[in-house]
């Protein structure tokens, strides 16, 4: 078990030697494609981008309410599990709503507000009686990503509290980002663990969640479509939460999110992939992305090149980068991102075969760590 006390000096080293990075370096650092960028401060956790047609990244993940003070006295804050709670004695830091940021360019960010906030999603008029059961100051919203179709804005999450698996699919009545909103799905959002929207070629959207069941959503998001189908790579589970779905080339690829030693909260948090001819199965065996990237976003720049989105996530302060490849981190939950929004650029190949291949670029995530559960062919 780490001490609170080795967990203390940890943090007093880290936060001594910080790494500056300028605006100038980041620009370089992303024209270049190669290693990893440090985008944006504040606490977030699952962070999620979307290049939208007008030409804006936006950016959203789980987050404290504005101004929560702990976000610089307890910029650690681990209150998210019991685990955390019986090493840090300190609650979840995790607001209500869901916030929102955009940029043109990835670098300077601006704050659009707070759109979409649980007491004014569909379970709070089906279930008011909860919401009374516990301040608000006790609500969650856990892994919101946000869509914007046909001149409307999409917004899914999960949430643990005020209603157990009240996880939210809200619809803006117009281009506002902001409500009033409509709740077409209903009770089928019900237990929706970190649900993902996905959009293939036909147009049928598609929702996943659980790591991982698919379904396909009735035109106008009515409703599942059909019995939810479980999906899962050749040779074991993707992993148990962060599940997304892309379309690359002809095929489809199933990005889930693990833990290195396939025990909770020890080791990196992991990004893998799988990939199908088929979006509901059979997929291939699970494949490796990148080390320190659960529960990542990939997206494609306005170039067409793919980061994934990375942050920290881990039960002591960032450990140093130095021989990170060779570090053993099986202990307890480790990471190198700081806190705040990283991106990490990925290579994504379409091979010969028509399969395809994705890694991170940055050697610090390309590779698993001596204490990855799974073996897996060299780079």
């Amino acid at each position: 078990m780490v001490s609170k006390k080795n967990i203390l000096l940890a943090l007093i080293s880290y936060l001594m030697t910080v790494p500056v990075f300028g605006q100038q370096d980041k620009k370089a650092a992303f024209k270049a494609h190669d290693q990893a960028i440090y985008l944006k401060d504040g606490w977030i956790r699952d962070p999620y981008i979307l290049l939208d047609k007008d030409g804006y990244y936006y950016l959203t993940g789980t987050t404290p309410l504005p101004n929560d003070p702990r976000e610089t006295t307890e910029p650690y804050n681990t209150g998210l599990d019991a685990q955390n709670m019986e090493l840090f004695g300190t609650p979840s830091i995790v607001g209500h709503k869901v916030r929102v940021w955009r940029s043109k360019d990835l670098f300077d960010w601006e704050y659009l507000g707070e759109p979409f906030d649980l007491a004014e999603g569909y379970w709070a008029k089906k279930m008011p009686d909860k919401l009374n059961e516990k301040p608000a100051s006790d609500w969650r919203l856990w892994a919101p990503e946000l869509y914007h179709v046909d001149g409307k804005w999409i917004y899914v999450h999960t949430s643990p509290d005020p209603v157990q698996g009240g996880a939210n699919l809200a619809i803006s009545k117009g281009d506002e980002m902001s409500g009033p909103f409509t709740f077409p799905m209903g009770d089928d959002m019900r237990n929706k663990h970190d649900p993902s929207l996905f959009r293939d070629d036909d147009g049928t959207w598609y929702l996943l969640w659980g790591n991982t069941f698919i379904a396909p959503i009735k035109p106008g998001f009515k409703g599942l479509a059909a019995e939810p189908k479980r999906i899962d790579p050749a040779n074991r589970v993707i992993g148990h939460e962060g599940a997304t779905l892309r379309k690359i080339g002809d095929k489809y690829v199933h990005f889930g999110t693990a833990w290195s030693t396939d025990r909770m909260r020890k080791g990196s948090y992991n990004l893998y992939y799988c990939t199908s001819d088929d979006i509901t199965g059979p997929y291939g065996p699970r494949k490796f992305v990148g080390r320190f990237l659960g529960h990542g976003t990939p997206f494609q720049d306005k170039e067409g090149r793919w980061w994934c989105t990375a942050f920290y996530n881990g039960n002591v302060p960032p450990v140093d980068h130095e021989g990170i490849q060779q570090h053993d981190l099986g202990e307890t939950a480790q990471t190198i991102n700081e806190q705040g929004t990283t991106i990490v650029p990925l290579e994504v190949k379409v091979m010969g075969n028509g399969e395809i291949y994705i890694r991170a670029l940055d050697p610090d995530y390309a590779m698993p760590g001596p204490d990855e559960a799974q073996s897996f062919e060299k780079k």
